[in-house]
């Protein structure tokens, strides 16, 4: 048995559908975490801050399931402390969302080593890695939903190394489909534009942002953290059964339209 990084009191429970949900303290992540609970699943959430992850289990109370393991997604131990400490608290586990990811933003000229290894790291690396510890303990009815970014499906401008692993995360999730499918367990991407979280809010005032991403969008809204939730806990559930290997955009039609919109053409 590997060693566990801190977590909380093991107890067992035989047949509640679980889910590991790494990021599980950022707005995304709890969206999910929140999402998965209004469906009777239990959550393991992950993140490197235990006082964040401590603060989310008491803004859930009772609403879910909810317990964490304290691991930086990016240690050689963590995908085997994450997956030991689930299947020693609920004896399964049912559903991975790889959430964790880097914010990292710049031009391939502007990229440096240690910035580029970071993004590979946490955004390509820990998602390959947490993927094959957890398939030996999947079965029929499993799935894997991991958030890449509508970035991933068309390159965009200082995208850099982001949009590469972005990108890459579909190569990942294609062939995990195709090599697991016929044991039921089934990979999709889900791609949303850029939502309104504490790590992106600052965009929200520059001009440029407004036009690439609200301007061209054939939407009368921003996307939310709950639209995000909801595609991922879809594609996890029966409902989603027999969609694999697929990458679904969440982004109001921006990634196949282009136009600019009246509500940004009005406002300028």
């Amino acid at each position: 048995m590997r060693a566990r990084p801190q977590n909380e009191e093991l107890t067992i429970v035989s047949e509640t559908r679980v889910a590991i949900v790494t990021g599980a303290a950022g707005g995304i992540g709890e969206g999910i975490v929140r999402k998965f609970g209004e469906e009777g699943v239990a959550v393991i959430g992950t993140g490197r801050n235990a006082e964040k992850l401590k603060e989310l289990q008491a803004r859930l109370g009772d609403s879910v399931d909810f317990s964490y393991v304290v691991a930086d997604v990016t240690a050689d131990d963590a995908p085997g402390a994450i997956v030991d400490f689930t299947l020693g608290k609920h004896g399964r586990l049912n559903y991975l969302v790889n959430n964790a990811g880097s914010g990292h933003w710049a031009p391939v000229h502007a990229t440096p080593d240690a910035m580029l290894d970071d993004v590979l790291a946490i955004s390509m690396r820990a998602p390959f890695r947490l993927c094959r510890e957890v398939i030996p303990h999947m079965g029929r009815g499993s799935a894997i939903c991991t958030i890449g970014s509508t970035f991933g499906i068309m390159g965009g401008l200082d995208g850099g190394a982001y949009c590469m692993v972005k990108s890459g995360l579909t190569g990942l999730t294609q062939t995990i489909a195709a090599q697991y499918g016929e044991q039921g367990i089934r990979a999709n991407v889900v791609a949303p534009t850029v939502v309104k979280t504490p790590m992106t809010e600052a965009a929200w005032d520059y001009p440029a942002f407004q036009l690439v991403n609200q301007g061209l969008t054939p939407f009368y809204r921003d996307c939310t953290v709950d639209d995000v939730a909801n595609a991922v806990v879809f594609l996890c559930s029966d409902k989603g059964e027999f969609i694999n290997g697929q990458v679904i955009a969440v982004d109001g039609g921006w990634s196949t339209t282009k136009m600019v919109n009246s509500r940004f053409r009005l406002a300028q």
